[in-house]
């Protein structure tokens, strides 16, 4: 097996299952140093808790927010619009961008598809949390040694091919 995976534009999809969110977060941080030493790209990741009482929180990095989107968009479409027809064309283009904003964060959908992000979080246990990554340019040897470091993880999910997979839960076997 070579290091990395046949195809470089290819994504896939590797989730871990961590004993707390400390420890998600410190994952993250060694995907991300992964992606600076060029050894993956990280195109978007999630994070799935869910405390003792079964209520889950997900944060991702990569899908805008339709508050954010819709604010954002508001102001820029308002600005242009002052410009174009004054304080009137201020409100019509800040009503305008506002729900267009809303409706683009909605629809687009620039990272992990939200089917997966629903199955992670039906799949998370409570007291834990998923790191959900979408990879590509995937050195598979260098984040098997990452793994390591986490021995306490479990390997959830993953789209990589099976030889690549067996080689991710050899890494977190302690």
């Amino acid at each position: 097996m070579t290091d990395a995976v046949d195809n470089a534009k290819t994504q896939y999809l590797v989730g871990v299952s961590l004993p707390d969110s400390l420890r998600a977060q410190e994952f993250l941080t060694a995907a991300t140093r992964l992606g600076v030493k060029g050894a993956l790209k990280v195109r978007d990741a999630v994070i799935v808790v869910k405390d003792e009482f079964g209520g889950t929180a997900v944060r991702e990095t990569m899908d805008p927010q339709p508050g954010r989107t819709a604010l954002s968009s508001a102001m820029w479409t308002g600005l242009l619009g002052f410009f174009v027809g004054g304080p009137v064309g201020w409100l019509v283009g800040g009503a305008v961008g506002a729900g267009v904003g809303a409706v683009t964060a909605k629809v687009i959908d620039l990272g992990i598809p939200d089917e997966w992000v629903h199955w992670f979080r039906d799949s998370v246990q409570p007291g834990t949390t998923n790191v959900v990554l979408l990879l590509e340019d995937l050195d598979v040897s260098a984040l098997a040694g990452e793994f390591r470091r986490f021995p306490f993880a479990r390997l959830v999910h993953t789209t990589l091919p099976e030889a690549s997979m067996r080689l991710l839960e050899e890494s977190l076997t302690p």
